[in-house]
């Protein structure tokens, strides 16, 4: 049977490079944020659903990702319904993920809204990746386009870090590259030492 792990964080956390380490030892990994990176783009399945949604919101064929977060800010009720839209097509593309990697011992599903979408009631176990307030809070403003109030208003939509760990089966500090590499490792020969008990 697969062991399904879930990997779970507020933004700036370390989720992306959490994930690399456990592509580097061979773990299939489905992301959700690539997924929807993905459906967003021309020819994606999600573009035609979102022009109907709102046209203005298409530009060359694509999702306009810039137009798509002034909305959502803009209109409370813009994410709801895009999430109608969008999380049936992210469903589909993580079964087939799951299908495609049936025989697999582990694999990884990194996704951001892990326990606000329930996801934790499927899955084998979750993997919490944390960090202190201000190097979450500088990683994230280092990134371009990102300002204060963005972060905050990500931050807001967000369950709290201390509930995130709270829920979890496993939790990771991701102080440094090479403490996070180890301790990925520890945890896939972990999970491998239970699932072989």
């Amino acid at each position: 049977m697969t062991y399904r792990l879930g990997l779970t964080g507020s933004i700036g956390m370390g989720k992306s490079t959490t994930a690399d380490f456990f592509r580097a030892t061979g773990v299939p990994v489905w992301d959700a944020d690539e997924v929807v990176y993905r459906i967003y783009q021309a020819g994606g399945v999600a573009v035609p659903a979102i022009r109907e949604l709102r046209p203005s919101l298409i530009y060359n064929g694509a999702v306009a990702r810039t137009q798509l977060r002034k909305w959502i800010a803009e209109d409370e009720t813009a994410l709801s319904r895009l999430e109608v839209v969008v999380h049936p097509l992210v469903a589909e593309d993580r079964q087939n993920f799951l299908d495609l990697n049936d025989g697999a011992p582990l694999v990884l599903l990194d996704i951001p809204l892990l326990f606000e979408t329930g996801a934790d009631r499927w899955l084998n176990g979750v993997l919490v990746v944390t960090t202190n307030a201000e190097a979450q809070r500088q990683r994230v403003l280092s990134r371009p386009g990102m300002d204060p109030e963005a972060f905050d208003l990500i931050l807001s939509r967000q369950m709290p870090d201390a509930e995130k760990r709270a829920r979890a089966d496993f939790v990771i500090r991701t102080r440094t590259l090479e403490q996070t590499r180890t301790d990925v490792e520890t945890l896939i020969r972990e999970i491998m030492e239970q699932t072989r008990a």
